[in-house]
This record gives C-alpha cells, sequence and structure tokens, in this order.
C-alpha cells in the first residue's frame, strides 16, 4: 500500500529514490512494480496537467436525464463533444453525470445549450459550476480493512 501511495503522488519517481523512501532494496521494488502492473493493479502512469494553461478557465458537472431510447446514440454524440471530459451512468435523480472543461462561462453555456442540449433523447439537464476542489491523497481499502 505503501508503494501505490508513493506512486499515486508521483508515478514518474526514479526506482532508486523509491527504493530509499520505502527502505526496500530497488531489485526487489522494481519485481513488485513489474507484478503490480501485470496483475492490471496498476493501469498507467500518467501525468497531471494545469488546466489554466490551456485556457480552461471553468469545469462543471452536468446531471442529464435521458430518454431510455436513445442511450446509446446520446452516449456517442457526449463522447463526440471535445469539451466532455468524462461521462459517468450514475444512479439518483440523474441518469448521467458529465463533466465539462471551457474556456469561460459563455463557452460552458454555448456546449450546454447548443451541443448538449440538443442532442435528441436528452429530456433536461442540470449544471453544476465548480467553484473550488481540493484533491485528498487517495485512501486504499483493502479487502481486510473494510
Amino acid at each position: 500500500m505503501k508503494l501505490l501511495f508513493e506512486l499515486t503522488k508521483n508515478g514518474s519517481i526514479s526506482v532508486p529514490i523509491l527504493s530509499d523512501k520505502l527502505g526496500i532494496n530497488a531489485s526487489v521494488l522494481y519485481s513488485r512494480i513489474k507484478r503490480l502492473i501485470k496483475k492490471k493493479l496498476i493501469k498507467k502512469f500518467t501525468i497531471v496537467i494545469d488546466d489554466s494553461l490551456l485556457g480552461i478557465g471553468v469545469k462543471a458537472s452536468v446531471g442529464i436525464n435521458r430518454d431510455p431510447k436513445f442511450k446509446d446514440a446520446i452516449h456517442k454524440k457526449l463522447m463526440e463533444t471535445p469539451e466532455v471530459v468524462s461521462i459517468s451512468e450514475v444512479t439518483g435523480r440523474f441518469d448521467i453525470m458529465i463533466k465539462i472543461y471551457a474556456e469561460n462561462l459563455e463557452a460552458l453555456h454555448s456546449v450546454v445549450i447548443e451541443k448538449i442540449g440538443k442532442i435528441e433523447g436528452i429530456q433536461n439537464s442540470e449544471t453544476f459550476v465548480e467553484l473550488q476542489k481540493t484533491d485528498k491523497d487517495p485512501v486504499y481499502l483493502t479487502k481486510n480493512s473494510a
């Protein structure tokens, strides 16, 4: 768990530095990482981008209710919309929650009204603009810790 935690904080950390930090032999650590990748516990190593430097000034979640007959067509249209960065089918008052990145509020409005609102089968939506976000360090529960 310590290894996974350290890798989630910095996926590009070198094995020797990680070895010193965790007090584990570098060759043992390297084989553990390879085994975690092989078992697909580690899906990929990635980077975190400063979205503001890319011109992303507004992030929003949009809850959508849809006609079930149009489920696949709606999903396809949302996947084709560049501003939509994720789509989640959910329980509760919405059928889908999508995450949108936009340059500003005007661009967000355009995406929600002109692109998403005009997709056949979408019955209604509600937009939640992100004002502030605080990420926590990940906590992974093991089968034995629950």
